[in-house]
């Protein structure tokens, strides 16, 4: 069985505008590039593509999803907000997040990719899936667009799932730098969904994602933050994995794992100040097939975030698929040897002293669990 691939080539027409990286324009502020520009994503598809990887991947193709899809999740108020604001475009539909005509019918498109990508792993016609989708979703809250965000992809994609009996337990996990603060907003008083975020301490947004934060109610412990300090490498990331991330997924058990997957974590990123590459992507993702091989089957599906360096951002998203399917290119990262260059990524000891304190949320977890 292969693994699966979604990508349109309508993701790349969602219009960010212009900017100077993400200030706006205007003043002293000569026009550019917006960061949320398309072409990261066009020149990972295009890596794929050229690499032969494509030809052994299943093509699947998005369907957007209803309005009544994007209920489950946002509000109606919101979703109105949204139609309306691509109708005009050229706007700010939320802090940090343009919105360009027509993009309402992209980001239907987009979260219909998501969706698209869950259940084909989940009616096992492939083994596994990635979306490469745009405009990402981590950022979107019920009733705010925010951080380049207008819909909450994977959050619409798992409702629409529960709702139509395909699944109860999904698991979420969130390797992009920022704080999905809106994934954790959506289920953060449900226990059904374990939404666990990996991310640079107090990046995006400001004052989200402490440890403190670890669900509301019945959801109490199943949101579990693990904020990285600014620096971190290849070490803290994979520690944070096998003491964490890993160990949280094997009490939770879930039917699905999802990883919401932005590439901004990198060294080359311009949004971050980690220090990953694509080898660390690689091996996080091994670490995630590994975890869907023991618990649920093998369904496992990645849907895009982030990820700012045109240049970089391919062969990270090159390393994850390949590891997903299981199928090694010819395709060499050219950074390898200058990353290797760089000091710091074992585990300091700033970093194992604060992984340590969030090894105490798989404990409150797995006492939550036992209460349930």
């Amino acid at each position: 069985m292969k693994t699966g691939y979604i990508f349109h080539e309508h993701y790349l027409w969602h219009d960010t505008g212009t900017g100077a990286q993400m200030v706006p324009t205007g003043d002293f502020v000569e026009p550019g590039l917006h960061v949320e520009a398309p072409g990261t994503k066009r020149r990972l598809n295009s890596l794929v593509h050229v690499s032969g990887l494509a030809r052994q991947l299943q093509m699947i193709e998005p369907i957007p999803v209803s309005t009544d899809d994007v209920l489950r999740v946002h509000t109606p108020r919101y979703l109105k907000h949204i139609q309306d604001l691509s109708k005009i475009g050229g706007m700010d539909a939320g802090p940090f997040t343009p919105i360009g005509r027509g993009s309402y019918e992209i980001a239907l498109l987009s979260a219909g990719g998501t969706y698209q990508a869950f259940n084909a792993v989940m009616q096992g016609q492939v083994k596994n899936c990635y979306a490469l989708v745009r405009p990402p979703g981590h950022h979107a809250e019920p009733d705010a667009a925010s951080g380049y965000c207008l819909f909450g992809n994977a959050p619409i994609a798992i409702r629409r799932l529960q709702a139509e009996g395909k699944v109860e337990r999904v698991a979420v996990v969130d390797w992009d730098v920022h704080h999905g603060n809106g994934t954790q907003a959506m289920f953060y008083e449900d226990p059904s969904v374990l939404t666990l975020s990996v991310h640079q301490d107090n990046l995006f947004p400001v004052n989200s994602g402490p440890m403190t934060d670890t669900g509301r109610g019945q959801g109490d412990g199943f949101n579990i933050n693990i904020p990285l300090p600014p620096g971190s490498g290849t070490g803290a990331y994979e520690a944070t994995f096998d003491r964490v991330v890993l160990p949280a997924l094997e009490a939770f058990k879930p039917d699905l794992i999802v990883v919401t997957s932005g590439f901004d974590a990198s060294g080359w990123d311009p949004m971050g100040m980690m220090m990953l590459n694509s080898a660390c992507y690689r091996r996080l993702a091994q670490r995630m097939v590994d975890a869907a091989n023991r618990l649920c089957g093998g369904r496992l599906a990645m849907t895009h975030e982030g990820g700012y360096s045109e240049g970089y951002v391919p062969f990270c998203g090159l390393a994850v698929l390949e590891t997903l399917s299981g199928i090694r290119t010819s395709v060499v990262d050219p950074m390898t040897d200058h990353m290797d260059l760089w000091g710091g990524q074992a585990l300091q000891p700033h970093q194992d002293s604060l992984i340590r304190k969030a090894e105490e949320l798989v404990t409150h977890l797995k006492n939550r669990l036992n209460a349930h």
